[in-house]
């Protein structure tokens, strides 16, 4: 550890040091684990002596680079975690349209630097998410459907491997290694450094956020698929269906309770155009309350920022489905209404658009032609609450799954309880080609904590 430590530009965090406690807290309450050593890296040098240590010593290896994800892979016990959360520089090059970001941003990092100059990249809908984890698994956000996926959108990465080696991917350099960190997950390597395609996107933008009553839940969802049939690239919604907690300040006392199905997203393109074409979207009945409005881009992409803080406790999982048809409408709306959390909600994700317009093999991101994906969120806050809002997932996952075809976003995971059977299904047809990639740049699996993938024996 001492020899570990000396390598280090950065530093070794040990269970006896006071930044330990910190050093292990993620996002999700729900995770408690006590590595045996926390590596904060400084450099991509850093990050090539932590896996040395940890391959030659046969150490469990977790990688953090925002923590927030669902199922706390960021730890491991008694292992190793290479922390990148000090490596968050972003550079961006406005005439080039590009943005190199390190493997600890966040998302919020990357948009707060990319709009100095009226760029963007499609991210995701929480500012705190690291980039890293969301770009590496797909990466579904507000632009889905006018610029596709983070991934879709990732020009090059510099990856350690698992022997130790700092290699470049691109479409010209470890091409298979290019292919399958677009969607593969964590199982080839750090990335500690990602560069972007951006977008003219901003400053301002116009946002909707109009709660229409439970009642109305299939008139909304309806009207958002007749928006998209007419629009299909410009605007990509999320459905939400849930309840506005008693507590809620930021609403007034006479909606808190009501039961919703809002209809949340910004319109990237002109904020008057976006008043204009969202209106109808806002006016579907008379809304419990509606917070559309101009906001600047870097607002808009953190709207939802408060419901997601640090420390609460997070079970997600999500499905694709080909349809809103056969009751699936009616049984979404039941399900959200007995979600024993106030904070938790099922969630439409209206995907296609640019999104569908990458071939299911031009990347390792699997499922592009299911049209919706269906998001189970449940967020609470007691831990003596845990297993009702466990069940409470696991039981509308069951059930949602007979309307569904297969596949899943493993972004949102939860903790993979199904095991193998979830992984293949996130990863779809292209499996069997990232097990064979998985074998060439990790054969002994040393990035295993993650959807993993089995190196092809």
């Amino acid at each position: 550890m001492d020899s570990l430590a000396s390598r280090l530009r950065g530093t070794l965090i040990r269970p006896e040091d006071a930044d330990y406690e910190q050093a292990r807290k993620l996002w999700n309450g729900m995770i408690d684990k006590r590595p045996a050593l926390v590596a904060r890296c400084a450099g991509d040098e850093d990050v090539v002596a932590s896996v040395d240590f940890a391959r030659e010593n046969k150490l469990p290896l977790a990688v953090r680079g925002g923590g927030h994800g669902v199922a706390g892979q960021a730890l491991c016990d008694g292992g190793l975690v290479i922390d990148l959360s000090e490596m968050r520089e972003v550079r961006v090059d406005p005439e080039k349209r590009s943005a190199v970001a390190q493997g600890g941003c966040t998302l919020g990092d990357i948009d707060r630097e990319t709009q100095r100059h009226g760029l963007a990249t499609p991210l995701g809908v929480v500012t705190g998410t690291g980039a890293a984890g969301l770009t590496l698994s797909g990466g579904m956000g507000w632009l889905r459907r006018k610029h596709g996926l983070s991934c879709d959108n990732l020009l090059s990465a510099r990856v350690v491997t698992a022997d130790g080696r700092i290699v470049v991917a691109d479409d010209t350099r470890n091409r298979d290694l290019f292919w399958a960190i677009r969607g593969g997950g964590g199982n080839f390597g750090v990335v500690t450094a990602f560069e972007y395609r951006l977008h003219p996107i901003g400053p301002e933008v116009f946002l909707c956020f109009a709660f229409h009553p439970a009642s109305h839940t299939e008139e909304v969802l309806r009207a958002c698929e007749r928006y998209l049939a007419e629009r299909p690239d410009d605007f990509a919604p999320l459905g939400i269906l849930g309840r506005i907690p008693e507590e809620e300040e930021g609403f007034p006392p006479e909606v808190r309770g009501k039961h919703y199905a809002a209809v949340l997203g910004p319109y990237p393109g002109d904020p008057a155009e976006g008043e204009r074409l969202l209106r109808p979207l806002r006016e579907i009945t008379e809304p419990i309350i509606d917070l559309s409005g101009t906001v600047p881009y870097t607002e808009a992409q953190g709207i939802v920022d408060e419901d997601y803080p640090d420390g609460l406790r997070y079970h997600w999982k999500s499905i694709n489905v080909p349809g809103l048809g056969d009751g699936l409408i009616e049984r979404l709306a039941e399900h959200a209404a007995q979600a024993p959390s106030a904070l938790s909600t099922v969630d439409v994700w209206y995907q296609g658009g640019a999104m569908a317009r990458v071939g299911d093999e031009e990347t390792a991101f699997a499922n592009r032609d299911a049209p919706y994906l269906l998001g189970i969120e449940a967020n609470w806050e007691a831990e003596a609450d845990s297993a009702a809002n466990v069940a409470w997932v696991r039981e509308t996952f069951a059930d949602l799954r007979s309307f569904s075809t297969g596949g899943v976003y493993l972004n949102f995971p939860g903790f993979l309880e199904e095991g193998e059977q979830l992984v293949h299904e996130g990863y779809g047809g292209n499996y069997a080609r990232l097990s064979e990639i998985k074998a060439t740049y990790d054969p002994a699996n040393l990035f295993r904590l993650n959807a993993n993938i089995a190196p092809k024996r």
